[in-house]
């Protein structure tokens, strides 16, 4: 007697020898914080609109209620990342292809400062020939000559609202030095960027010169590298432990605690016509160029708040908002340099044009419009070529 066939195995055969589609891969790796993401972007923003004085919607960015602004939480989050790109690179590509890595990384960022340093340079000098501007979009030794091409080139010089990416370039290029310093001890390298840190804010002079600035370098790298140093830190103790900062209470209560009077002592209460609530009416405000103990209390309590907050976690990966940020802050390179170029070009229009409520609406959402959509455009981009690649890799 002939075995009739199973009619379900043969569905299932006939199923599996049919090639099935290919399903789509996000461009994000499921074990991706998106709060890291949704912060960096968070903190592109408000920086696009803190270095446009005229805009109204610097009132209302972090440097409004509490001591540090978006500058700390850039530099904190790219140490954070660092780890996560090349911390666990030595080990996954070895020494030399990690400092490949490194090295390639830096050169982005320096052709990022290059475009930025040019564009801006030869837009305010072709504005000046329709309208005045004022003296400040260009320091007076760009204003005239090209004997500062090779002073900015090399870091000799850092223009206003220019001065972030040689710091950062400078920190990644020391990263392979402090990993080395976490590999004979983790302790002793935070240990060691803590003393330098304290020793420049006992002595300011110590600094990278400046052409531009007698003091030396805006954002000193000397004591900004502790800032990069605890991100770091953070990252690689999160990747040993596999999971979140415990939320400890009493930490937590503190850090809310310090933020209420950070917010306090730095609001502009003046500038809204309310009764001046500050503690300290006489006290000076932190300063940044040496990152004061005051401003880099304030931004590890709010990292703190954020990594150890299990609902933070879930509203940067789900909401809609939280994507939408995260978007944002996985292309800070690109988003940075559209937006400081934004800022310089937001700047000329009001001097020109004046500041009134219709041009801050018109400038305003169109700067966040053109940043977002570049990172809604990016975000395709790498999804394309990461399933290009795949598609190529599967075919080999």
């Amino acid at each position: 007697m002939t075995a009739q066939p199973d009619p379900q195995a043969t569905a299932q055969t006939r199923q599996a020898q049919t090639p099935q589609p290919v399903k789509p891969r996000s461009a994000i790796s499921p074990g991706r914080d998106h709060r890291i993401d949704a912060m960096r972007g968070v903190a592109l923003l408000m920086m696009f609109v803190d270095h446009i004085p005229q805009s109204l919607l610097n009132r209302f960015t972090m440097r409004n209620i509490g001591f540090a602004d978006a500058a700390e939480v850039f530099v904190l989050l790219a140490g954070y990342a660092s780890w996560l790109a090349y911390g666990r690179g030595f080990r996954k590509y070895g020494t030399l292809g990690c400092l490949k890595r490194i090295f390639r990384r830096c050169v982005q960022l320096y052709i990022g400062q290059t475009i930025m340093v040019m564009v801006s340079v030869l837009s305010i000098r072709l504005w000046r020939h329709y309208t005045p501007v004022p003296v400040d979009f260009l320091e007076p030794e760009l204003a005239h000559g090209m004997s500062w091409v090779w002073r900015v080139m090399m870091f000799d010089a850092l223009p206003s609202n220019l001065n972030i990416l040689p710091l950062y370039i400078v920190l990644l290029a020391g990263f392979p030095i402090f990993y080395l310093l976490m590999r004979i001890h983790r302790s002793l390298a935070l240990l060691l960027a803590g003393a330098l840190w304290m020793l420049v804010n006992l002595d300011p002079g110590l600094n990278f010169p400046n052409w531009l600035d007698p003091d030396g370098w805006y954002f000193n790298p000397f004591a900004w590298q502790f800032l990069f140093a605890l991100g770091v830190s953070a990252s690689a103790e999160t990747e040993r432990r596999g999971a979140d900062f415990p939320r400890l209470d009493l930490l937590a209560g503190c850090c809310m605690l310090y933020l209420l009077f950070s917010a306090l002592q730095a609001f502009p209460w003046g500038q809204w016509g309310l009764p001046d609530l500050r503690p300290f009416g006489s006290m000076i405000m932190p300063e940044k160029s040496w990152l004061s103990p005051l401003r880099l209390l304030d931004v590890m309590a709010i990292f703190y708040l954020v990594q150890s907050s299990a609902r933070a976690r879930r509203w940067a990966a789900e909401s809609p908002t939280g994507q939408l940020l995260a978007r944002v802050g996985r292309h800070s390179l690109e988003i940075f340099v559209v937006g400081t170029l934004l800022d310089l070009y937001a700047r000329l229009i009001f001097n020109t044009f004046g500041d009134g409520w219709v041009l801050q609406v018109v400038v305003n959402v169109t700067g966040l419009s053109i940043l977002f959509g570049l990172a809604a455009w990016l975000d395709k981009y790498r999804s394309r070529q990461k399933l290009a690649a795949l598609d190529k890799q599967a075919k080999a």
